[in-house]
This record gives structure tokens, C-alpha cells and sequence, in this order.
């Protein structure tokens, strides 16, 4: 892609401090959506909870990438907390969808890249899930739905919108990850309830790359999986963590403990989501990292 402005909300965040940082690497301008005051060139004002962006900030930008939100894994889902999760996601992929609709033609931006993740399926088991799958039922599947459909105002402007229903992200940066290594090292590592259930992950690398890639590639819209091609289960990805720290993985975490210390999050934890970038390889990217040992290998 030619050089390019693009503006990123989330950019402090796991994902997209690593977009922002390749993106520079490659001489593109990146704009920071900030709360508060702007302090510094190329930062534009947004209150994503309270659905307020400012517009004129977007003007100009070739594409705009929404990767805010509260993090899901923060903290136990009280309903104060799930109320947050929604209002960040929903109130401000809203706003920027309506900011980017309300500029003049010629200053709009020529894609929207909007964040989401394959908690859109909920709990599928045994069974893969691609883009063509149903949205599934529970906390997590109905706020992807809406998230999803925040960016109408955008569509209906006539800018190619993708929506990167992400995977879990293998990094030390930050994440479900992010908690696992230091247990692994450790040696307190082990498979989580009975570990049959499915993680579908996609290394950090590859994560950045699928958004470049949905970024320059003409007449990619609507949704695309950003997941490994290669789902395992968490017996398998317990397993391919101590082969590659090296330590004993003995420690099983009942189900009836995560249930207890994370609440309803526990479902998210013990649930099955086997999913399949069906979309991403048919458009032609070739993940880096498609097995679990690799991208573990990759994160360190």
C-alpha cells in the first residue's frame, strides 16, 4: 500500500499499539483517537462511551480502524462492568461509524476496519464455525451482533466496512496470554477444566498482518475470522506451552474453581469455540504462524 493516514482508536492497546507500531515502521501517518485533550500532532478527541468523536480529524484519513473497548478478561462481569464492555464498543463504534458517514464525500475515509471477535459464536463444541456460521446465544454473542451493527451509519455511506472477529491473541504484551506465561514458567501451568474444549488463536504477528491486509485489499467487506487456521483444544495448547517453556504442565484448574473465582466469565473460558478463517484464506493471506507451537515460539 501507498503511504497512508489512517486512524486508529485503541491504539494503546494490545492490538493496536502493534498496528500503530508497524504501520510507522512502513512511513504511514497514523492518527491517535484520544480521550481528553489532544497533547500531541495527529491525536484526534473521542469520547467513545458517550458516543462523541471529533469528525473533522477523520477528514483525509485512506482508512479508520476501531480496536477500543474495555477488555472483556479485566475483570469478573458484574452488570456495572458488562454495562461498560457494551457502551465502549457499541456507543463508540457508532460515533465513529456516523463521524466518517457525516464527512463530504472526497474527505471520507475509503474503509473502516471495525473490530470484533469470535465470541460472535458462542459455544459451538466439536463443531468449526466460519463467517457463514450464526451468531449463538449469551452475553458475549449478542454484543458482538450490535457491535457489529453499530457501523451501519458507515455502510450506508458507502465505505467498504470489515468487521476482524479476532481469536485469542498469543503475546506476552498483554491478553488471556499475557497471564498464562508467567503461570507456565512457573511450572503452575496446566489444562483448564477438562482442556477438550477449543481455543481458537491467532499469533500477534499474524493478527497485524490480516488487518494490513483487509486494509489494502480492494472489495474485502463484512466480516473475516482473524483466527489460526489450525484450532486446538486446551489439553493440546497446555501441552505445546510446556514443551516450549520447558516446564512440567501437572496442575489442572477445575471447572468448578474458574466458575467460582471468574462468575460468568468462566464460560468463556471452559466454552468450545472452534472457528476457521475461511474468508481471510480465500482472499489470499497465508498466515506466518499457523500452528499453536509456532506462534508460542513467535511470542517469546
Amino acid at each position: 500500500m501507498e503511504r497512508s493516514r489512517i486512524a486508529v482508536a485503541g491504539a494503546s492497546g494490545l492490538i493496536g499499539g502493534a498496528l500503530v507500531r508497524s504501520l510507522t515502521a512502513d512511513g504511514h501517518e497514523v492518527r491517535r483517537l484520544v480521550r481528553g485533550t489532544p497533547r500531541a500532532a495527529g491525536e484526534i478527541r473521542w469520547d467513545p462511551e458517550g458516543g462523541r468523536v471529533d469528525a473533522a480529524g477523520l477528514a483525509g484519513c485512506h482508512a479508520v480502524v476501531n480496536l477500543a473497548g474495555a477488555g472483556v478478561g479485566d475483570r469478573r462481569w458484574t452488570d456495572a462492568y458488562k454495562q461498560r464492555i457494551r457502551d465502549s464498543r457499541v456507543n463508540g463504534t457508532a460515533a465513529l461509524a456516523g463521524a466518517v458517514a457525516s464527512l463530504d464525500a472526497k474527505e471520507r475515509p475509503r474503509v473502516f476496519v471495525n473490530g470484533s471477535a469470535i465470541g460472535y459464536y458462542g459455544e459451538t463444541g466439536e463443531r468449526t464455525a466460519d463467517e457463514s456460521t450464526p451468531a449463538g446465544e449469551g452475553f458475549l454473542p449478542e454484543l458482538c451482533v450490535e457491535w457489529e451493527g453499530a457501523t451501519a451509519p458507515a455502510q450506508e455511506a458507502g465505505v467498504r466496512t470489515v468487521f476482524t472477529r479476532t481469536g485469542l491473541v498469543v503475546s506476552r504484551e498483554g491478553g488471556a496470554w499475557a497471564r498464562l506465561f508467567p503461570l507456565f514458567r512457573a511450572g503452575a501451568g496446566g489444562r483448564m477444566g477438562d482442556g477438550r474444549q477449543y481455543w481458537s488463536f491467532v499469533a500477534l504477528h499474524d493478527e497485524v498482518a490480516a488487518i494490513r491486509h483487509l486494509i489494502d485489499t480492494d472489495g474485502l467487506s463484512g466480516p473475516f475470522n482473524v483466527t489460526a487456521p489450525n484450532p486446538v483444544t486446551n489439553r493440546e495448547i497446555t501441552a505445546a506451552m510446556g514443551r516450549v517453556l520447558h516446564r512440567p504442565t501437572l496442575i489442572p484448574v477445575p471447572a468448578a474453581v474458574l466458575r467460582t473465582v471468574l462468575g460468568e466469565m468462566a464460560g468463556d473460558v471452559l466454552g468450545s469455540v472452534r472457528v476457521l478463517p475461511t474468508r481471510l484464506l480465500e482472499s489470499g493471506f497465508r498466515f506466518a504462524f499457523p500452528e499453536i507451537e509456532g506462534a508460542i515460539r513467535a511470542a517469546l
